[in-house]
């Protein structure tokens, strides 16, 4: 079964240095995505319940975006990714997540990713 791409917004009252440090770094992406998150150079190790899973970070653009991908992910073109997008008239800022699921879990991770996000807003006070 071939994975499917899907993204979700979400509208976070932060700044765009303060999201980009919760999205990019170890002790950013501790507070809210992992219990534990450990980096090696371009691989981070994410801990929950005990089990670790490791990503290496593809692509960053500071303030922009920051792309990884799971070591264990047989699909060599899935990642999941974390954009900021600031809409220029409104001064609003939009978090873009993108990710990839076998079809019939998209639902489930979408909710996961929900799940989550809402913990990285109540981090940020938003």
């Amino acid at each position: 079964m071939s994975k499917e791409k899907f993204q979700i917004e979400f509208s976070i009252k932060s700044t765009e240095k303060l999201l980009f440090s919760r999205l990019s770094t170890a002790g950013g992406l501790n507070e809210w995505f992992a219990e534990n998150v450990k980096v090696n150079g371009k691989i981070f190790t994410f801990e929950w319940d005990g089990t670790e899973q490791e990503a290496e970070m593809i692509h960053k653009k500071d303030l922009k975006f920051v792309r990884f991908h799971w070591l264990d992910d047989e699909d060599e073109k899935s990642f999941f990714e974390f954009k900021i997008n600031m809409d220029e008239l409104t001064g609003e800022l939009a978090l873009i997540v993108t990710d990839f699921a076998e079809s019939d879990e998209v639902d489930d991770a979408k909710e996961l990713w929900e799940t989550q996000i809402t913990e990285l807003k109540h981090i940020l006070g938003s």
